[in-house]
């Protein structure tokens, strides 16, 4: 069966996963009918958003996917009722709160993130879809948080019973892989070939993170360990890159760690690691934290020594920013269309674009998104005229008429399941339930019915011409904005008079970048290679600053140099020129690997792509 499916284009294990998903939307559909609650297809819906593969994952969305529907509901009501003061107040709040929501969003992660886009869009779906009839307002606030626990639950009834639980098996052995690559690098000399594909496989594993730490306090605790291993490995990668061959007692360990650590014995690891890093001092400040995120590793409940690197992730401020900012100006123009020249379909268009703007700007590449979300919601328009102008009319009672929308909803998982329609397939599900409200007898025409269709479809596209040129939104821009921010952090540190006792923050932040930039680059190999570039330069001058601190504190004679350095990096790149004079005068005046950091350092520093300028 499986081989036949395959054949015709089919994924097999995502084809039974969507079934299960959509008999679970079928069952919710007829709960939420039998519960007398009056958008019934409303927890259909929240079952397709809901559904995860895995118990911990589908417990965490749904947790947050009903807190973000209570404040969400919350958000609507209050709009509704700011309403009968002004009706210019609606559109206004409405905007705001959706910019607020999708600002948050985007510096979040994971469901966190999720929840908080959708209370944006929740108000939305209260405030537009009964705005004609204010005095209803309670009524479908209400009901809209009982059709989405009616899905949920249901939701998380099916799921327990069939999701499996999360494989943590496969990401301990993937990690172990990882570190006793990288000690077995280390010990190797002329070993910096290896260090593109390391780095490429660290931000791999850390990009795939979040969805382990889902369903409970444990994994979240499992994933920070599993991100300090991370952080602390980094170190040891850059300090490869620049130092000479090790003691032949120091590489032992080191190799004698990476065959423990495959031997699934990351205890002992840790304290092979201790013992090099006994015979190379220099070495100990980059193999401590090491050892220390092996031990937490092992116990995540423990608090952590005070050698381990903290886990400081990448917040993008300024893409949150821009998101806010995009979904405020884009709800508030329609809105005001809307307003002025009364479309009787422009809430649905208001409803589709401030999902459009808010959710899909959390993607990578939202712009692209846009396309697949425009053929999908195409699909669910036409499914859901079918349903309401071929399949409804034969339905003698509103029992009837929800039975005969299960074969639409059943649907549903042909296009999940097929790799030509899997990128459309949420949409065709979604749309397909916002159009079919059962409610008998029937009423409307065909034409209102294509109206609201048509207002569906406008909604990606004006977010596809919002994405397109209002802060436009792509991978290589997004590349573009994080090196701008690592570029801003190496003058943030040179000015810093703290940056010594902040020194592990500042690690911690720019190795996180560095793994985030590498994995938004690693679609083409050229952009990889160049981003790998960039980003290991900057990490690379961001020691050097540090260092800078270092010497500048102590005292010692080159410390004038040093703080000139500081003083030169803290305006970079605005005058790259002069930076790079004051590090390879301070090279000059030291000795062994210091004079090879700063003499490296002045080198980078004003190549073209590091400095932001066109060469």
């Amino acid at each position: 069966m499986t081989a036949t499916l395959e054949r015709y284009g089919f994924d097999a294990a995502r084809t039974a996963f969507a079934g299960r998903t959509a008999v679970a939307a079928c069952i919710a559909f007829i709960a939420g009918w039998a519960l007398g609650l009056e958008h019934p297809q409303w927890s259909a819906m929240a079952v397709w958003a809901a559904a995860q593969p895995t118990r911990g994952q589908l417990l965490e969305k749904g947790f947050f996917r009903i807190a973000g529907t209570i404040s969400g509901t919350l958000a609507g009501i209050a709009l509704v009722l700011a309403m009968q003061i002004h009706p210019a107040l609606l559109v206004l709040g409405l905007a705001l709160w959706v910019g607020l929501c999708t600002a948050i969003g985007n510096l979040q992660r994971g469901f966190v993130a999720y929840g908080t886009v959708l209370a944006g869009y929740t108000a939305a779906m209260v405030s537009l879809l009964d705005a004609a009839h204010p005095e209803h307002v309670l009524h479908l606030g209400a009901d809209r948080f009982a059709t989405v626990l009616t899905g949920v639950v249901t939701a998380m009834v099916v799921g327990t019973v069939f999701a499996p639980p999360a494989a943590r098996g496969a990401l301990r052995a993937r990690l172990a892989a990882l570190v006793a690559d990288l000690l077995e690098a280390a010990a190797t000399p002329a070993s910096d070939a290896r260090a593109p594909a390391l780095l490429a496989e660290m931000s791999a594993i850390e990009d795939g993170l979040d969805p382990h730490g889902a369903g409970s306090f444990r994994s979240r605790r499992d994933v920070r360990a599993v991100r300090s291993v991370l952080i602390a490995a980094m170190a040891l990668l850059l300090w490869r890159r620049a130092a000479e061959t090790l003691p032949a007692a120091v590489a032992a360990e080191l190799l004698r760690a990476a065959q423990l650590l495959r031997a699934d014995a990351p205890e002992a690891a840790a304290e092979a690691l201790t013992r090099a890093a006994a015979g190379r001092p220099d070495l100990a400040e980059t193999l401590a934290p090491l050892a220390a995120a092996l031990h937490g590793w092992l116990r995540p409940e423990t608090p952590p020594t005070e050698t381990a690197l903290p886990v400081v992730l990448h917040r993008d401020w300024i893409g949150a920013r821009e998101a806010g900012l995009r979904a405020f100006g884009g709800l508030l123009l329609f809105g005001v269309i809307w307003q002025l020249t009364g479309w009787s379909a422009g809430a649905y268009m208001l409803l589709g674009l401030s999902v459009m703007l808010s959710l899909f700007s959390t993607f990578e590449n939202p712009s692209a998104q846009m396309r697949n979300v425009f053929y999908g919601q195409i699909l669910g328009v036409i499914g859901a005229l079918a349903c309401r102008w071929l399949a409804w009319p034969l339905a003698g009672s509103e029992l009837q008429m929800i039975l005969s929308t299960l074969p639409f909803i059943l649907i549903g998982p042909l296009f999940v399941g097929h790799r030509r329609t899997v990128a459309a397939s949420f949409d065709y599900n979604m749309v397909l339930m916002l159009m079919l409200q059962p409610h008998w007898p029937l009423s409307g025409s065909f034409e209102a019915s294509l109206a609201a269709g048509l207002a569906v479809l406008a909604g990606p596209v004006a977010a596809m011409v919002a994405y397109r040129f209002v802060y436009p939104t792509s991978l290589r821009r997004r590349q573009d904005t994080l090196i701008a921010m690592m570029r801003r952090d190496l003058g943030d540190l040179a000015a810093d008079p703290q940056a010594l006792s902040h020194r592990q923050v500042w690690r911690a932040r720019l190795y996180h970048r560095l793994l985030r930039l590498v994995r938004l680059s690693g679609r083409s190999a050229r952009a990889s290679a160049e981003a790998m570039e960039i980003g290991l330069a900057l990490v690379g001058l961001g020691q050097a600053a540090m260092r800078a601190h270092e010497i500048g504190a102590s005292g010692a004679p080159p410390a004038r140099a040093a703080r000139a350095v500081l003083a030169r990096l803290a305006r970079y790149p605005a005058d790259p020129g002069r930076s790079s004079a004051a590090l390879a005068r301070l090279g000059t005046r030291l000795s062994g690997a210091d004079a090879m950091l700063f003499a490296e350092a002045a080198a980078q520093i004003t190549a073209p792509a590091v400095t932001g300028r066109a060469g």
